[in-house]
């Protein structure tokens, strides 16, 4: 490896590694004999499959699966650490050294090379808008965070994974948990500073989406995700309609339609299920013109599903061996999302039956599970215990499909000396027994319940998967910014909320150097000459208000257009 740390890479699956230390782009290795080869074989969508986890907790901190980053900042400066705003806030001038060794030690080449010899294929790697850039009074680490996505393209490539870049924290917050970059009220396309934020969001999303369109990273990273477990019932359908086809568009002016230009576009399904979001998906009819967003080129849905607002119900129902007929669900409108809208994955699940584990809920919070005790000692699990948990797993894989497990791996806290959450911990269920040594066992675990009409036999729409041209009709298309916002803007209020312009230049990111290649052609970071779109910037001489906190601010009696009076 880089830091000259030596292990032997061994996979049973009959994968391989290939690195060119002349040619860092050259094709790179196979994950598994059955897993497409990374750079000199396309992957088939609806042939193969995802076999996949996230590496949360990387490159945007949650407390749950990294404790003993936030355990050590806990009582500093009397305020709660509950976010990486507030840790960031809380390591003051030791923010760059603390997180950057939390970059380097948390996820290494290691790593990339265990997922792979487990059987799987992707990795979702999640990143905050601050691996590109930041605004005044915003305490995050601008930047470093991107250095070392750079390294799990070189890393993913060598090992043969192919990787879903998700943009997993917004301006503002999308969702105000922890994970969104700053836990408490929801600014993203809703309240005063809703549109600015969002408009903030599409130069970054085109900043990204240049980035990974070039030749030398488009054939590891094949899926961007435009914003993750966005709130439905906070930010509503229209609003999220709107941004969602404002980001669709911003990407496809700068890569163009069908396959080979740009990635995939992931749109989460705002918790709604591939089931219930009929408007986002229509997935129990044939698309029609007025569906939104059917006939788009190469969107896939990702669906996040989780036991855990079931809890112990659901695991009395599979303990009495009816849980497949819960998860069958999942199965059959996954199917019938693959078959009618287009490429359908899991982008977050786990083995969790209950809310137990140090911080699940954010830090300072209890689990409403009585069990715990019993749970978190999974030390203790006897074999009963992890066949059935195993059992949950693999149902689980097989109603998916294409799935990303949450998460690889959650470290130790220093108060426990131990790895909490055992059930989100793929690695340590690895280990353990509850996750399988191949994934492929996971197949045929909800056919039997499954009637034929159900089954998906790999046929996406032909748009869905690049192969017609994903054209959107007029009636397709949502104004930008939408003529309400919660929690209740319209009208002439619409009118004065404070907006950001598109007069700025826009920011390229860097790419990554290589010792054995200094002359490598590396990209300028910008794949269309001709995507001449501006930055998203503030209006000069315009007063803003907190773009984190200003939900119900007053809004001025005049719309700012740069004058002071």
């Amino acid at each position: 490896m880089a830091d000259g740390e030596l292990f032997i890479y061994s996979n049973s699956y009959g994968g391989d590694w290939a690195t060119n230390p002349g040619d860092p782009f050259a094709p790179g290795g196979k994950a598994q004999s059955w897993s497409r080869r990374v750079g000199s074989e396309e992957w088939a969508w609806g042939t193969d499959v995802i076999r996949g986890v996230n590496l949360g907790g990387w490159l945007v901190t949650e407390p749950f699966i990294v404790p003993a980053l936030y355990e050590k900042y806990a009582t500093v400066g009397g305020f709660a650490v509950i976010d990486e705003w507030m840790l960031c806030v809380a390591m003051g001038n030791n923010v760059a050294k603390e997180l950057e060794n939390h970059y380097a030690t948390f996820i290494t080449e290691r790593d990339f090379a265990e997922i792979a010899a487990a059987g799987l294929n992707w990795v979702r790697i999640p990143i905050g808008f601050w691996a590109i850039d930041t605004m005044e009074h915003e305490p995050f680490l601008k930047s470093t965070s991107w250095t070392y996505f750079l390294k799990a393209i070189e890393w993913a490539r060598k090992y043969g994974l192919r990787i879903y870049l998700d943009l997993h924290a917004l301006p503002g917050s999308q969702n105000g948990w922890n994970h969104s970059g700053k836990g408490g009220s929801i600014n993203f396309m809703n309240g005063v500073m809703g549109i600015a934020n969002a408009q903030r969001t599409l130069t970054y999303i085109q900043i990204l989406t240049e980035f990974v369109s070039q030749e030398q990273y488009r054939d590891v990273v094949c899926m961007l995700g435009i914003v993750n477990e966005i709130m439905w019932k906070t930010i509503g359908q229209t609003s999220i309609e709107s941004f969602y086809y404002a980001a669709y568009d911003t990407i496809r002016n700068a890569t163009g339609l069908g396959t080979g230009n740009g990635p995939y576009i992931a749109l989460h399904d705002a918790f709604q299920g591939v089931i219930c979001a009929r408007n986002l998906t229509h997935v129990f009819a044939t698309p029609t013109p007025s569906s939104f967003l059917s006939g788009s080129d190469r969107v896939v849905i990702d669906q996040h599903p989780v036991f855990v607002s079931k809890l112990i119900s659901l695991f009395s129902i599979w303990l009495s061996g009816k849980i497949v007929h819960s998860l069958s669900e999942w199965a059959m409108a996954t199917n019938r999302s693959s078959r009618v809208f287009g490429v359908t994955v899991g982008g977050e699940f786990s083995t969790a039956i209950n809310d137990c584990g140090l911080w699940l809920n954010g830090v300072g919070s209890s689990p409403t599970s009585t069990d715990c005790a019993h749970w978190d000692d999974w030390e203790h699990y006897d074999q009963a215990t992890i066949d059935d948990l195993k059992k949950v797993t693999l149902a689980s894989m097989d109603a998916l499909q294409n799935f990303f497990f949450w998460t690889w791996k959650i470290g130790n806290s220093t108060d426990l000396r131990k790895s909490s959450s055992p059930l989100w911990h793929y690695k340590l269920g690895l280990q353990r027994g509850w996750i399988p040594k191949d994934p492929r066992e996971a197949v045929g675990h909800c056919a039997s319940v499954l009637r034929a009409s159900d089954v998906f036999d790999g046929r996406h729409p032909a748009t869905a998967i690049g192969g017609a041209t994903g054209t959107l009709s007029a009636n397709q298309a949502r104004a930008f910014p939408p003529a309400t916002l919660s929690p209740s803007f319209s009208g002439t209020q619409m009118t004065l909320l404070p907006t950001y312009t598109a007069t700025g230049t826009v920011k390229t990111l860097f790419a990554p150097t290589f010792s054995s290649a200094p002359s490598a052609t590396v990209g300028t970071g910008w794949t269309n000459a001709k995507d001449q779109v501006l930055a998203y910037v503030p209006v000069e001489g315009c007063d803003y208000p907190n773009a984190w906190d200003s939900v119900n601010a007053s809004l001025a009696n005049t719309r700012c257009t740069g004058t002071k009076p």
